[in-house]
């Protein structure tokens, strides 16, 4: 697995870098500016200098131009005529080549003046020239020779170099105090997750610190449900493992009278039939427990039809409520929906054999399906037995919760029937709506999605 990368070192190596890019630019921007400017204002002073030149050769009316420049000035001054012949050249040179191809000789002639600046890459300066268009037509050239951008840039660049020490140096102060000042908060955050929401730093980390305490949250209450699941599995266990154990040992030992032996028999079956019933409600729970946190999808989606389960069901059922002298009716109305219909025929037994185990001789139990106005199918069961009471009814669907427990074990219950129909319910993403009294009865009724 790869080390991650230290946050720290990562913010201070993007300051640093961020420092010398800031740097090299505005050398080399500050480099530019001030060159193009120079070459502005020597243009400038080049147009003046001619300027007063050209004046004082047509006060003169022509003449040498030997006086008008000092000794050891750096312009370069040259008379050339309308064919392009130098006459005059301020630096001596003879025999020079014809100049009539010249840009800014070539703009003179045309329209009184012309400028242009030349470069040289071998040498490293660039020539800045202007000419005037002189009454007698004969033009006169000054030029003036200044370091280019790349001299200016070679120029300043000991300077950039101490520049970028100097950023290096201070970036990476400001950046080991910067991470510092923004790491310690992040550090005690990390060290108290306990209260990690009211630890958060900054704003950005706010969602990050709600996942954290509430995957933290979750993880300790399926921690509680895990412990709570698995006391409640071993009491329920034990109960008719020691029944049966004491029962096979009577009989083993030969203290059963044999008129008891029939009883004893029976009651074992009884309990082993039981057990069976638990550990088949056990492994129907994490099989759906299974199908919920997987990631794909649990059960291929059929259409089914829900009238037809409910009078499946109240059919199946009859000879239950019999037994218990219980009434089963049923009112079915066209619904369906895509689901799994041996699930939804699991979660319409499981409510009814609640409401006739829950019931008292001559109650009553109607099942219900059909659309509500919203066009979302439903299934209902409506009885009139005992009622759960208020305090009771919001952990009915616990697992292993029993409202009467003397009840419950004497009717056969194992406590897994609600939450097994809570667990299809969410499996199909159905509504549970509860509604019952003390003594009167209880309605559940289950609204699945619109098709």
């Amino acid at each position: 697995m790869k080390q991650p990368e230290s946050m720290a070192r990562r913010i201070r190596r993007a300051i640093v870098l961020v420092g010398v890019i800031c740097v090299t630019l505005t050398a080399l921007g500050t480099a530019v500016l001030f060159q193009r400017a120079f070459g502005n204002q020597l243009d400038r002073d080049l147009e003046r200098t001619a300027a007063a030149i050209a004046e004082g050769y047509r006060i003169q009316g022509g003449g040498a131009l030997d006086g008008y420049l000092d000794e050891g000035d750096s312009l370069r001054l040259t008379l050339i005529d309308p064919d392009g012949n130098v006459l005059y050249d301020s630096t001596g040179t003879a025999d020079m080549e014809n100049h009539l191809d010249r840009p800014e000789v070539r703009q003179a002639l045309d329209s009184g003046r012309g400028s242009d600046t030349r470069h040289s890459r071998t040498l490293g300066y660039e020539t800045h020239y202007y000419a005037i268009r002189l009454s007698d037509g004969n033009v006169l050239r000054l030029a003036d020779d200044t370091g280019d951008l790349w001299s200016a840039y070679n120029r300043a660049l000991p300077l950039l170099i101490v520049g970028v020490v100097l950023v290096l140096a201070l970036g990476a102060l400001l950046a080991w105090l910067l991470t510092r000042a923004l790491v310690r908060p992040i550090t005690r955050m990390a060290e108290h997750l306990d209260s990690i929401e009211a630890e958060v730093p900054y704003e950005e980390l706010a969602l990050l610190a709600h996942t954290v305490q509430s995957d933290r949250k979750l993880r300790e209450d399926n921690e509680a449900i895990r412990r709570e699941f698995t006391a409640n599995v071993s009491h329920e266990l034990k109960t008719p493992l020691t029944s049966i154990s004491g029962y096979a040992e009577l009989m083993e030992n030969g203290m059963a009278k044999s008129e008891d032996v029939p009883v004893f028999a029976q009651r074992i079956h009884k309990e082993a039939s039981r057990m069976i019933t638990l550990v088949t409600d056990i492994l129907q729970l994490s099989e759906l427990d299974g199908m919920r946190d997987s990631k794909e999808k649990s059960f291929e989606p059929e259409p089914v039809d829900l009238a037809a389960i409910t009078r499946d069901t109240c059919v199946n059922m009859t000879m239950n409520a019999r037994k218990a002298y219980v009434t089963l009716q049923y009112k079915a109305e066209p619904a369906s929906l895509m689901g799994s219909r041996d699930l939804l025929s699991e979660l319409v037994t499981n409510l009814c054999d609640n409401a006739i185990r829950y019931n008292r001789p001559g109650g009553h139990v109607t099942l219900y399906s059909g659309t509500d106005g919203d066009g979302c199918p439903y299934f209902a069961v409506e009885d009139n037995g005992i009622g759960i009471p208020q305090d009771a009814q919001a952990r009915v669907f616990e697992r292993f919760y029993r409202v009467d427990k003397s009840r419950s074990k004497a009717t056969g219950g194992t406590g897994l029937g609600l939450a097994i129909v809570k667990h299809i319910a969410m499996l199909h993403g159905a509504r549970i709506d509860l509604k019952s009294q003390v003594g009167t009865g209880t309605t559940i009724r289950v609204t699945f999605p619109k098709p």
